[in-house]
């Protein structure tokens, strides 16, 4: 027989009356009012000098047994000389692979063994290193970080290694629209100051290890470098330590960086690099603003958030949410120890390039003549001021905070009140700052995108300068690729086998060949690769040999686990075949490779992707010439015109030897493509870039 149990005592058992739990059956309407802002107290520091002149600040946190150390000196990318621009980016880079007495082995055994890390990186203002350690361990710490301050010997092996490093980092970036964009806008708004300079080939190329050598000792001295560390240690332990690690080291850094002075502006045009074939536009408009410790500073930064700080931001919302034009875009306000400048920034489809660029430029003016409503105002305070504690939480956090303050010259409370002075900003503090600087006298706009699809409808915004895939300046008339078949010539190419060495950062990945042959009626081109275990992949393409149009295309290959291939034949205007592509993997079943049938028409003219190597050889390659090669892609099944463009003649180096070579980008593809082929004909391919990987083939014979 049943048991009726009555309401009150369910009630009960759930914790509480019939009533009670009538009145939790539905969701409260509004939400909960936010709490009081909680306190988040920036640990208090000491501060002391040791006897040779270099500052030390302490800030002591014991919650945690660890400890992190940053020594930062005044020796940024802003000190490189002209010409040797990347000096102080290889610097960091080598200056913890060795000492007098200890290699690169010896320094990573001792740190990594001990479960702590030591590193060097450099900005444009300052060159830091950093390391962290277990508490009980900070001993080591500071003998190591004393010995790579004082005595880096720059091993002639891992300065060549950096250098291969920062070279392939820098083919990589040239053909990324954002690299690109930055590097136009920062060169307009500060000219050949030392903010508007940037490494290029030959600069790092031009760097020697006795520049290295020079460079340690001129500017990595303690008068006027800073050491900060944070974490479970005490004042007094500090100072022995540090008198302990630096012990002799003496002397102030050479000659400071000069000031820097906006340069005058060009007026209230737009820049376009042509970037052919392009799929979408990138779009950054800006101008320098203030110097670090000035007090609009509070008011610049929620103005820039409210603008485009996050995904609640005004550009977010309009050029993504609302047009969908963009995936993303954003603003920020950059802090420089001599100048800053602030940028608004957006990535958008082409058709969309001209409605984006007009659309971000009303938004900067709105915020510049209008108050910004109170609740959009609550909201950005609430998440910069909120967020603070978050970049505190951490011993390593709390030194990177301390030193940026100190080093840009901030007032003594800065760390301490940054978020009272962010919540007292009034809306009208915002649009005044907005009004200051975001200054459209001084204005720069750069565009990366294709200018024959663009150039008309921007050229009605305001007057467009045109720059030129290799930096020169264009007309509006040369923006037109070539139309026709391309003007191929196989006495252009080298015959032959070549072999490649493929690697990563200066680390060895694997290996490339490719072969070219001829006969009576056909070219044969065969291209086999290995990196690691990771993938493989054969190509034996047999070509025309008139026009070195494709006839029969056959690729193997593994990636990721997978087998597979694919079979091509191209005659009478169509390409027909098969192919194993590679499947998509859930998160409950394995990739899966998937057969794929290919029967497409083809108009004459039409080349493979995967036989590009021999056609950028067989073009007549000049300085600022540009071709245009239709492409079938087996990704999409469908045909892609790549544009190929030439740079100047540079001196390239490989282990091969060193040769005298044009640079050829190839844009229209989700990837940049960049190939590096002997200026003298036949040409010959030195080096190429995987695209969209950071991997390099370089010939080795």
């Amino acid at each position: 027989m049943s048991r009726v149990i009555p309401v009150v005592a369910v009630a009960l058992v759930l914790g509480g009356t019939a009533s009670h739990l009538a009145a939790q059956d539905s969701f409260p309407s509004r939400p909960p009012k936010p709490t009081r802002l909680a306190p988040a107290r920036f640990p208090p520091f000491q501060e002391m000098t040791l006897p040779n002149g270099l500052p030390v600040v302490v800030i002591e946190r014991h919650e945690v047994p660890t400890v992190s150390v940053t020594l930062s000196f005044r020796a940024g990318d802003v000190t490189d000389p002209v010409g040797k621009e990347g000096l102080a980016q290889l610097a960091a880079l080598v200056l913890t692979k060795g000492t007098a007495t200890r290699s690169a082995e010896d320094i990573a055994a001792a740190i990594e063994g001990s479960g702590g890390r030591l590193t060097a990186n450099t900005g444009d203002d300052f060159l830091t290193i950093q390391g962290d350690a277990l508490a009980d361990q900070v001993s080591l710490l500071f003998t190591l970080l004393g010995d790579v301050a004082q005595n880096a010997s720059f091993p002639s092996k891992e300065v060549e290694l950096a250098r291969t490093r920062e070279l392939s980092a820098l083919g990589m970036s040239i053909s990324e629209p954002v690299s690109v964009a930055l590097r136009y806008f920062r060169r307009e708004i500060y000219g050949t100051s030392m903010y508007g300079r940037y490494a290029t080939e030959d600069s790092y190329r031009a760097i020697t290890r006795d520049d290295l050598v020079a460079f340690g000792q001129a500017r990595l001295r303690p008068t006027g470098a800073l050491l900060v560390v944070a974490g479970d240690v005490t004042l007094a332990q500090v100072q022995a330590l540090a008198q302990q690690a630096f012990t002799g080291w003496t002397g102030g850094m050479a000659t400071p960086p000069a000031t820097v002075t906006p340069t005058a502006p060009h007026g209230a045009g737009i820049i376009l690099v042509h970037r052919p074939s392009s799929i979408q536009s990138f779009i950054i408009l800006g101008n320098t603003t203030i110097t670090p410790a000035d007090p609009i500073y509070y008011a610049a930064r929620v103005a820039t958030y409210v603008l485009g700080g996050g995904a609640d931001s005004r550009l977010f919302r309009v050029l993504r949410e609302q047009k969908s034009w963009t995936y993303s875009a954003g603003a920020a306000l950059r802090r420089y120890r001599a100048l800053g400048y602030w940028a608004a920034t957006a990535s958008v489809r082409t058709e969309a390039t001209d409605s984006a660029l007009q659309e971000m430029l009303h938004q900067v003016q709105l915020i510049q003549t209008q108050l910004v409503p109170d609740s959009e105002l609550a909201a950005a305070k609430a998440f910069l001021v909120g967020s603070f504690p978050l970049d505190i939480e951490t011993a390593s956090e709390v030194a990177r905070q301390v030193t940026t303050t100190k080093l840009l010259g901030l007032d003594a409370d800065y760390l301490r009140l940054y978020r009272e002075r962010l919540s007292a900003v009034t809306p009208a503090e915002v649009r005044s700052a907005a009004a200051k600087l975001y200054r459209p006298e001084v204005r720069t706009i750069v565009v990366v995108g294709d200018g024959a699809k663009i150039y008309p409808k921007l050229a009605a915004i305001a007057s467009v300068r045109i720059i030129g895939p290799d930096g020169g300046t264009m007309t509006p008339d040369q923006l037109q690729p070539p139309t026709g078949p391309a003007p191929l010539d196989l006495s252009r190419v080298a015959m032959g086998r070549d072999s490649f060495v493929a690697n990563a950062g200066g680390n060895v990945l694997g290996w490339r060949v490719t072969s070219i042959s001829r006969s009576t009626d056909s070219v044969m081109f065969t291209d086999s690769m290995a990196l690691g275990q990771a993938m493989t992949r054969a190509v034996a393409a047999v070509l025309d040999v008139a026009t070195l149009a494709p006839r029969r295309v056959d690729q193997t290959s593994t990636s990721a686990g997978q087998q597979l291939e694919v079979h091509l034949q191209y005659a009478a205007g169509r390409v027909s075949g098969s192919a194993i592509l590679p499947g998509h993997a859930s998160t409950s079943t394995p990739a899966i490779p998937r057969p794929v049938a290919i029967d497409t028409t083809v108009a004459p003219g039409t080349y493979d992707g995967y036989v590009l190597a021999p056609l950028i050889c067989a073009l007549p390659l000049a300085p600022s010439q540009s071709f245009a090669l239709n492409v079938f892609s087996i990704q999409t099944r469908g045909i892609h015109v790549i544009t190929v463009a030439v740079d100047s003649a540079q001196t390239l180096t490989v282990p091969a030897g060193t040769f005298k070579a044009y640079r050829v980008h190839g844009t229209g593809v989700d990837a940049g493509l960049l190939w590096y082929v002997t200026s003298d004909a036949p040409h010959r391919l030195l080096k190429s870039v995987q695209p969209g990987t950071p991997v390099v083939f370089e010939l080795a014979k």
